[in-house]
């Protein structure tokens, strides 16, 4: 199975995940809107990394155009099919919540209905750890319910794995999909809390520190993330099966449809995390302690044991060691002097 199409390529983890896969010998199309929620420059540019390669080819288009969508799709033929595009953000879905709409519900359902017509060997999708919403049990198991997401971000991504669910049941399409814990790396997304606390920093801005630093968050370096989706790929769920085969393996028992859990299994401490960055960057952050925000959640820690037992694979890179990376690139790519 070399042929995989991938949407969301222009972003921060399709790009990372377009490029290993190009690395390993993979034909990758990517597909993209490029849209504006942050700097279109920033998407460009990697997809121009991208293009250099000449098994890697691109449709610009968004996913709510069905037929631009099908259209991409039926031509390129692919046996893999990964969508991570989404409009993201848990705090932009309070400003703007029909893009979460658009996006997250009709676009999904127009690539599951793709997916069934074009008979795609295996079906891959991006949840997220925001899922859990408001429980408290951690670390966060697959198998646990998850029932009371506290953002409308939280719950599209909750209603994917529904529908995905769903159509795995009635087509018997077999459908993976990863619940993503606080990615973060070089070439991250300028909404997310690293790239803001660097480039604040920097420039001697206070940063925004909610919940008065009481919070905690299971980071997950992009690199590990991408060789995690690297090696479900070839993990194909078969169904119906009457029994798991691990202890917490989220096999559904009417579908060939399974949750996978991707992060580091370390829970991190806002303050230390922002240690970090100050030790890194030989400079003190100025702070600017802020309430807990609307739809927010004081912890996230994963459990990642069935991602160990599918993979025998186990995210490894350290906070430090990833922040450190991340800075490198920032600097590099904005052209900082420190």
């Amino acid at each position: 199975m070399k042929k995989i199409f991938i949407t969301g390529t222009a972003g921060f983890i399709g790009f990372h995940l377009a490029n290993l896969l190009l690395k390993e010998g993979f034909t990758v199309h990517g597909y993209d809107g490029l849209t504006s929620y942050y700097d279109v420059n920033l998407k460009k540019v990697r997809q121009d990394i991208l293009l250099k390669n000449s098994s890697f080819s691109t449709t610009i288009g968004l996913l709510e155009d069905f037929e631009k969508l099908h259209t991409a799709i039926k031509s390129f033929k692919p046996d893999i099919l990964i969508h991570l595009a989404a409009q993201a953000g848990v705090r932009y879905s309070l400003e703007n919540p029909r893009a979460y709409i658009d996006s997250n519900i009709i676009g999904t359902f127009n690539i599951l209905e793709v997916t069934k017509s074009e008979k795609i060997k295996h079906l891959l999708m991006a949840s997220t750890s925001s899922v859990y919403g408001s429980n408290e049990k951690m670390p966060f198991v697959e198998i646990e319910k998850a029932d009371t997401q506290l953002t409308l971000y939280a719950a599209t991504k909750k209603a994917n794995e529904n529908m995905a669910h769903s159509y795995s049941h009635l087509w018997k399409i077999p459908i993976t999909m990863f619940r993503f814990f606080t990615v973060y790396g070089p070439w991250g997304r300028p909404d997310m809390a690293l790239f803001k606390f660097v480039s604040a920093i920097l420039k001697d801005q206070p940063i925004d520190i909610y919940n008065n630093g009481e919070m905690f968050r299971d980071f997950t370096y992009v690199d590990d993330l991408v060789q995690s989706i690297r090696l479900l790929i070839n993990k194909i769920p078969k169904a119906p099966l009457n029994e798991v085969l691990f202890k917490k393996d989220s096999i559904s028992n009417t579908a060939p449809f399974r949750i996978v859990n991707i992060g580091n299994s370390n829970k991190v401490n806002l303050m230390d995390f922002i240690k970090i960055i100050e030790d890194i960057l030989d400079k003190k952050a100025i702070y600017n302690y802020m309430p807990m925000q609307k739809g927010d959640v004081k912890a996230t820690w994963a459990d990642t044991s069935l991602l160990k037992e599918l993979t025998n694979y186990k995210p490894k890179v350290n906070v430090k060691t990833g922040i450190k990376k991340f800075v490198e690139w920032y600097i590099e790519y904005n052209k900082v002097s420190i």
